[in-house]
């Protein structure tokens, strides 16, 4: 399905799950088609079999037969077997996947705070003591979206980009993304991760992934959300694992003070 996806003009795959979200949308497609095709069939069959000349007076009487009564149960007990036999277990095993936090920074998950506001992104990691800064929503401003504390000492190391600066990530690890806006709602949307969260106002929402290539790869906002809308890009940067940790220790040493 990827590839004939990408022929369509989806970009390619860059996230362990992608595969499975891209045979997803591939046989959601393929029922659509079948349904198209299946009740096109119906409406020209009916335009032949009632048409006037066949019917010349009018039937008050109608259908007899059971049938109609039958077939409704029949798409009942359809939909219920696709909610409990496949969506419910689908969605338990997505749960049951979400990355764990066990407090080795070394192999846990990479967590980036996210957020939204008009019209861009920042993202905040942790600093390599592993703590996070502290927050206050009376400190956040336009230059300060997280509400950063100036003067306290574990956010001293902590990692901050913003104002267009790429975000980057190991590749290999997983990631958590905990996004939330500033503003209004926007939506979190990297295409080649197939990764599409909401950001909200007053929600930390997450999301997670394991990135599979090295490359740089569009951030964009999938809802409307002002004016500036078509230009709320930013950038997801895959590197290696070295690259990573020689970036994140760089960026430690400006710590939270490394926007203005």
């Amino acid at each position: 399905m990827t590839q004939i996806l990408q022929k369509l003009g989806m970009p390619a795959p860059a996230s362990a799950h992608a595969p499975g979200i891209d045979d997803f949308i591939g046989y959601v497609h393929l029922l659509m088609l079948i349904l198209f095709v299946g009740w096109l069939g119906y409406y020209l069959l009916a335009l032949v079999r009632f048409r006037k000349s066949a019917s010349p007076k009018a039937d008050y009487t109608g259908v007899k037969s059971n049938m109609s009564t039958y077939l409704e149960i029949g798409v009942a007990v359809v939909e219920a077997v696709l909610l409990v036999g496949f969506a419910v277990p689908l969605w338990a095993r997505a749960v049951e996947d979400f990355p764990v936090v066990k407090g080795d920074p070394k192999t846990d998950p990479i967590e980036v705070q996210i957020i939204g506001q008009q019209f861009k992104w920042s993202g905040h990691y942790a600093g390599p003591d592993n703590k996070w800064g502290k927050q206050e929503v009376a400190s956040a401003s336009a230059t300060n979206p997280f509400g950063l504390v100036a003067d306290d000492a574990a956010g001293k190391d902590d990692v901050v980009c913003a104002l267009g600066e790429p975000f980057k990530l190991p590749v290999g690890r997983a990631v958590i993304c905990r996004i939330s806006s500033m503003d209004v709602i926007h939506s979190f949307k990297i295409p080649s991760m197939r990764v599409t969260q909401d950001a909200i106002p007053g929600m930390t929402i997450p999301a997670h992934f394991i990135p599979t290539k090295t490359g740089k790869y569009s951030i964009t906002c999938a809802q409307l959300c002002g004016s500036g809308h078509s230009v709320m890009r930013g950038d997801f940067e895959v590197v290696t694992a070295a690259e990573y940790e020689a970036w994140y220790a760089e960026k430690a040493k400006s710590g939270a003070g490394g926007f203005e």
